[in-house]
């Protein structure tokens, strides 16, 4: 999977000279938590977050009046508040690579790139979607978590055993440094699901009947 099969396109742009309270306006309005920062040429110059506009805001407990805040922020312009060194990806960067520039940086988007041209946006909640279409989470099924033994071979027992028990797969991951997979099948009960696997695993570490 790749970035360009689920980022958002035609994101949302403010410019650099947009004051604080308006952008803030567009985040709050559209729900989302980054806007790319485009000059009048349509050049991608940085990124600003509602991190970043919190930050600059006054806080409840300032003496400033409403009129002096309200002035105040109106003066301040997205080009002092934004992050201009941006990370970027292309749409053929595969969304595990995504998500580890996004944890690896601690930052929540990442504007997508084709050329200089910015085409999408994708973010954290796009990753975290995409996990529970991998986990099947919106599907019902039987939830197993199990150790196995990590031989060759070893994975198309399990495989074979559930197909012969009649159930289909509907998730499948290993763990990463350890012999646990957890999978969701369908088709089956649970109880002849796990009499199916018992002899191709070494240990049932969870079981679960979950619904849509």
């Amino acid at each position: 999977m790749l970035v360009r099969d689920r980022m958002s396109k035609h994101p949302i742009t403010t410019t650099p000279g947009a004051s604080v309270p308006d952008a803030l306006k567009v985040m709050q309005g559209s729900k989302i938590r980054q806007l790319p920062v485009l000059d009048e040429n349509g050049k991608l110059v940085g990124i600003v977050s509602l991190v970043d506009l919190f930050r600059v805001s006054p806080s409840p407990a300032t003496s400033l009046s409403v009129w002096e805040i309200d002035y105040l922020l109106e003066k301040m312009k997205v080009e002092t508040v934004m992050t201009k060194d941006v990370i970027t990806v292309t749409e053929d960067t595969a969304v595990e690579e995504a998500g580890r520039i996004l944890a690896d940086n601690a930052i929540s988007g990442l504007p997508v790139m084709r050329g200089d041209e910015l085409v999408g946006m994708i973010t954290e909640s796009h990753l975290f979607s995409i996990l529970m279409d991998l986990f099947g989470a919106r599907r019902p099924g039987v939830r197993v978590m199990a150790k196995v033994l990590m031989v060759k071979g070893g994975l198309a027992k399990i495989s074979a055993a559930v197909a012969g028990a009649g159930g289909q797969f509907v998730s499948f991951g290993t763990h990463p440094d350890s012999e646990t997979i957890t999978f969701k099948v369908q088709g089956v009960t649970k109880d002849k699901l796990l009499a199916a696997i018992k002899p191709v695993v070494t240990e049932i570490l969870d079981a679960r009947e979950t619904k849509a």
